[in-house]
């Protein structure tokens, strides 16, 4: 019992949150995709849902300059999702998954090594990100692959969908904090959850994917008024009153474009 004690350490409360957190979204996203549509699931996972807590830890363990830098990129890799959400619906249109997820991961990479060097004020780079959503939802096409036969969920989808997005998160969030704040604030909003739900929807029913990524792009608009909150509080009020205020701030957005959801998932 002594020998346990002394080689025992309790789980950080990040990682904690990361193994409870990321499998009750995904099923959730996934429960609710099924019982209202594949948009409806996409936008909820616009949320920043992986991002906010990693800016979250990053200002308590580095503080909230260290954040500040963080969540300035996460705005640039805002733009970085919706082009990932274009490569990924118009490859889709003609080919498996596979290839479009990789088109997707390869233009979410390009530009990722493109805003390396680039850093903007919070409101340009806020203005960039709308302008970049509002493109992209222009850009995306109007109709997916039409499934050859109705969509079978098999009994595993579910556990799998789990474990592949916990994965993917353990891996980005642990990376993160070794590479420095600009690029962990780019690699953060990788679409870990949207990129899942995608990846399935397209293997059962290709036009779900297409849904899937349009209900994300409206739900971006909540994300980045989220991370332009912090990067003009984190500094002036303080990590709590901060995130408090971009919670209210993203709630009200995504409440905003629930009735465009729900036009989208029709």
């Amino acid at each position: 019992m002594a020998l346990w004690r002394l080689h025992y350490r309790p789980l950080p409360p990040s990682l904690l949150l990361k193994v409870v957190l990321t499998p009750a979204l995904i099923a959730t996203a996934t429960l609710v995709g099924r019982r209202w549509g594949e948009a409806m699931s996409g936008w909820l996972v616009g949320l920043p849902l992986t991002s906010a807590p990693v800016i979250f830890f990053l200002a308590l363990d580095q503080g909230t300059a260290f954040a500040t830098t963080a969540a300035l990129a996460v705005l640039l890799g805002t733009i970085s999702q919706a082009a990932f959400a274009v490569a990924y619906a118009r490859v889709a249109v003609r080919t498996a998954w596979f290839p479009a997820a990789a088109a997707g991961c390869g233009i979410f990479a390009l530009a990722t090594i493109g805003f390396q060097r680039v850093s903007l004020p919070a409101l340009v780079a806020y203005g960039a990100v709308v302008g970049s959503l509002i493109l992209a939802m222009v850009l995306m096409p109007r109709n997916g692959n039409q499934p050859a036969r109705g969509p079978v969920v098999p009994d595993w989808d579910l556990p799998l969908r789990i474990v592949l997005a916990t994965g993917l998160v353990l891996v980005l969030t642990g990376i993160a904090p070794r590479i420095g704040a600009h690029l962990s604030g780019l690699l953060s909003p990788f679409p870990v959850y949207a990129g899942v739900l995608a990846i399935f929807a397209h293997r059962q029913s290709g036009a779900g994917a297409n849904a899937v990524l349009r209900g994300l792009l409206l739900g971006l608009f909540a994300f980045a008024s989220f991370f332009l909150v912090l990067a003009l509080g984190l500094d002036r009020l303080g990590i709590g009153l901060s995130f408090a205020l971009a919670t209210l701030v993203a709630l009200l957005v995504q409440g905003s474009t629930l009735r465009l959801v729900r036009t989208t998932g029709r």
